[in-house]
């Protein structure tokens, strides 16, 4: 059996990140180069620069018109014109000619009367200069245009050109080496078998590195291999100004990172009080960075952030950029280690002028919730964690006025969400929805509190055999109402060609089952449909376990770790799997009657009754749109 790495550190965060860049002091400095001007965007100047010309270079005319000795004009008004002629009194001019002497202020075009002789009439007396630009009034040689340590935007690139700056003194890029590793690991596009992952975190790396001042070089994944990994690295270090090592860096029999890392050069950190991520690895070989990033999506990108870019910000001269913070309210209960410093994915949107978070999945591998995250709300170490309702900090990757102009959607899960998620931007631009799937009932409780604006439900009272608004009388004092959605096929999915033969509600008793969660109202269906059948919960092999999601479920059978679960028709289609037909039921959306009118809302009502999301719905199979967009006041 192999070693195991079983003595990293927990270091915290910002003392890890103190440690390193004071071991890289005078290791690292920016490098200079000269580039040329429209080849600058975003890059950081190395220097203050300064103009060459001014500009205009001369005086020159502001407007059309003709150029005028002023005190020749002195007296004309309304009442006493003046007649000015060409050559002895004026010469015609056009935006930007030179004003020469012994002219000194131009009239607008419009300001005259042209005279069948060629001369013009003026009613009014020119100031001293008027409508000229005179030289230098933009840009005078020897100004600083832009100073050291910029990033040059493209209006800086237009100055500087004006300025007579054709070069511009720069910070280089850091040339950076990335190598993903692991034995299992392939290539985007190879058909993947058992116990094969799609890398994928190393692209990630890539433009994470283009966007924060870097050059990189991704190499192809490298197997698990102690000699090869340990060259690599080598060789890396004389050839590029950092080294990211992906995977290889926590406590597996063939985690070898740390240790060619020690071999190689030095260690500073094995380990910080980060969740996700904390195996991350702070080395230098030969005077170079060289950090070992964790493989789990999530943890790899926390800690890029964490200690990849403050590394490239000290390298490419750029100052730190802070995201915005805002404070909102988190919908769920999260507790956290005191040993760790945790980074929760949320979702963000406005409600009743506050901002509201709901957490998304919170594991290290759970790479969606990046990409479906509005910001991160962060638990520092030694808290055990936070109350739903309370108010935190939330780091945003969108901007408020975004934040202002989203459908806040919280409930049960459905794949025309993302369908109308999708086409809120076309039939309104600007406007989002964002959906956080955590069950029909658990959403009402959220829109309850006052923590969305819509909640997505199919819940059935069993005394009447209705769905939803018996349940929205019993659980809401205000005005409310039932935004009508579509009516689906709830059914048992079970794999390919239905092996087992599974038929109906009885014969879940013989198969392994995968559930949904409490307060699903998917689970609610089954748990009545049980009832009717006289089947006790514990009778069904896998009752206890929970998929999050209709997909969740579907996912869970075709990966073959389950044989059947409930589900919507147009999941088990999407996953290839074989379904089995229960019966119809009513997926709307709950809403306060005082939220109909807002405009994000109304948005959300075109696009729900467009002929754009009917197409889409049918095309999805399992649906019926009988009432979609209607509105019933409950």
């Amino acid at each position: 059996m192999g070693k195991r790495n079983l003595y990293l550190n927990n270091t915290p965060v910002e003392e890890a990140l103190n440690v390193y860049r004071e071991a890289l002091k005078g290791l690292i400095a920016p490098g200079r180069e000269t580039i040329p001007v429209i080849e600058s965007l975003n890059r950081i100047t190395a220097e203050a620069v300064y103009a060459a010309y001014c500009s205009p270079l001369y005086n020159a005319a502001a407007m059309d018109g003709i150029a005028v000795i002023s005190e020749r004009t002195r007296g004309a008004s309304e009442r006493e014109p003046l007649t000015l002629y060409p050559d002895a009194d004026f010469a015609v001019v056009d935006t930007g000619d030179p004003v020469k002497p012994p002219y000194d202020a131009v009239i607008m075009a419009e300001d005259l009367t042209e005279l069948a002789d060629g001369g013009v009439r003026i009613t009014g007396a020119a100031a001293p200069w008027q409508h000229v630009r005179p030289i230098g009034e933009d840009i005078v040689a020897g100004e600083m245009i832009l100073p050291g340590r910029h990033r040059i935007r493209p209006i800086d690139i237009g100055v500087l050109l004006a300025g007579g700056i054709t070069e511009v003194p720069v910070y280089t890029l850091p040339e950076v080496a990335i190598f993903p590793t692991g034995t299992e690991i392939i290539e985007p596009g190879t058909e993947p078998g058992e116990g094969d992952i799609i890398e994928s975190n190393s692209r990630m790396f890539e433009a994470m590195v283009t966007e924060h001042g870097g050059t990189a070089r991704r190499f192809a994944p490298i197997a698990d291999d102690y000699e090869k990994l340990k060259d690599a690295v080598s060789r890396a270090a004389d050839e590029y100004d950092m080294v990211l090592v992906n995977a290889g860096s926590s406590a597996g029999t063939e985690d070898y990172t740390v240790h060619i890392l020690r071999e190689l050069g030095e260690v500073l950190i094995h380990g910080v009080a980060v969740k996700p991520g904390k195996p991350v690895i702070l080395a230098i070989v030969k005077d170079k960075p060289v950090i070992g990033l964790p493989g789990y999506p999530v943890s790899a990108y926390i800690n890029f952030e964490n200690f990849v870019v403050p590394v490239l910000e000290m390298m490419n001269g750029r100052a730190g950029k802070q995201r915005s913070v805002a404070e909102a309210v988190v919908t769920k209960r999260l507790v956290s280690s005191l040993k760790h410093r945790e980074y929760v994915r949320v979702k963000v949107g406005k409600v009743d002028e506050r901002l509201v978070a709901s957490p998304l999945a919170r594991g290290a591998g759970a790479a969606m919730s990046l990409a479906r995250a509005d910001g991160f709300c962060v638990i520092e170490q030694n808290s055990e964690g936070v109350e739903a309702g309370e108010r935190v900090p939330v780091e945003l990757y969108r901007t408020l006025e975004e934040i202002d102009r989203t459908v806040v959607a919280i409930g049960s899960h459905d794949l025309i969400l993302d369908v109308l998620s999708d086409l809120m931007p076309d039939e309104c631009p600007g406007n989002y929805l964002s959906s956080t799937h955590v069950g029909s009932m658990a959403g009402l409780m959220a829109l309850r509190r006052g923590e969305a604006h819509i909640a997505p439900a199919h819940l059935l009272d069993e005394a009447s055999g209705t769905y939803n608004i018996p349940i929205i009388k019993r659980l809401f004092q205000e005005p409310m109402a039932l935004i009508k959605g579509v009516d689906r096929i709830q059914g048992i999915m079970a794999a390919a060609g239905n092996p087992l033969g599974i038929q109906e509600i009885g014969d879940l008793r013989r198969v392994r089952y995968v559930n949904r969660q409490r307060g699903a109202g998917t689970r609610v269906l089954l748990d009545y449909r049980l009832k009717l059948a006289g089947i006790a919960p514990e009778e069904i092999s896998g009752y206890e376990r929970e998929a999050a999601t209709h997909m969740a479920a579907a996912a869970a059978i075709a990966g073959g770790s389950a044989d059947a679960g409930m589900g919507i028709e147009s999941a088990a289609r999407a996953m290839g799997l074989d379904f089995i037909p229960i019966g119809p039921e009513e997926y709307d959306f709950a809403i306060p009657v005082r939220f109909l009118s807002l405009p994000h809302v109304q948005c959300f009502l075109e696009v729900l009754k467009s002929e754009a999301f009917k197409e889409r719905v049918m095309k999805l199979g399992g649906y019926a749109l009988r009432r979609t967009g209607e509105i019933v006041y409950c």
